[in-house]
């Protein structure tokens, strides 16, 4: 066994372990953590792709940014099992039949994975994910888009600093 295929599976068990400690563990904290090693295996997984960019941004933006903003909401509602209601019999039963239809899924594909396989056989090139290239696809394809939603952030940003100054009246 080569050292990719190595690597592939320890980081898929790694995310699957971590995804089922996200369901089980019965602290909030330890689920959002628990949830940051999943997006490091997931980033992994980018790496393996070659596609450098979007696993740096995977980590800075979801393991970094948003999992510290879950960890700080979590904390500030001080969420524990005293306060948490009991679930209703119909919701596990809802959420059984849930995790059946997903199984049912994850094992259809699964099965079509050997296809999956002779279909990206047909990629010869193997630098589909840097960085260079999505650059170039990016301001060559779509750059009026991008421009576009540059423009709509920085908006949105201006608007954010006007709705933060509440009381504050302009002298005249």
């Amino acid at each position: 066994m080569s050292t990719t295929v190595i690597l592939f599976w320890f980081l898929s068990a790694l995310a699957l372990l971590g995804a089922m400690m996200v369901l089980i563990s019965k602290n909030p904290v330890f689920s959002v953590l628990w949830l940051i090693v999943v997006f490091f295996a997931i980033s992994g997984h980018y790496l393996l792709l070659n596609a450098q960019f979007l696993a740096i941004v995977n980590l800075i933006v979801y393991a970094g940014a948003i999992m510290v903003l879950f960890l700080f909401v979590i904390m500030l509602m001080n969420l524990n099992s005293n306060t948490e209601p009991q679930k209703n019999t119909w919701l596990k039963v809802a959420g059984a039949i849930a995790g059946g239809s997903f199984m049912l899924i994850m094992i259809d594909v699964l099965i079509d994975a050997k296809d999956m396989q002779t279909k990206t056989a047909l990629i010869k090139e193997g630098n589909i994910g840097l960085i260079k290239n999505l650059g170039r696809v990016l301001y060559n394809d779509y750059l009026i888009p991008f421009e576009i939603t540059s423009v709509l952030f920085l908006s949105a940003m201006v608007g954010a600093v006007v709705i933060g100054k509440k009381g504050e009246a302009p002298n005249q």
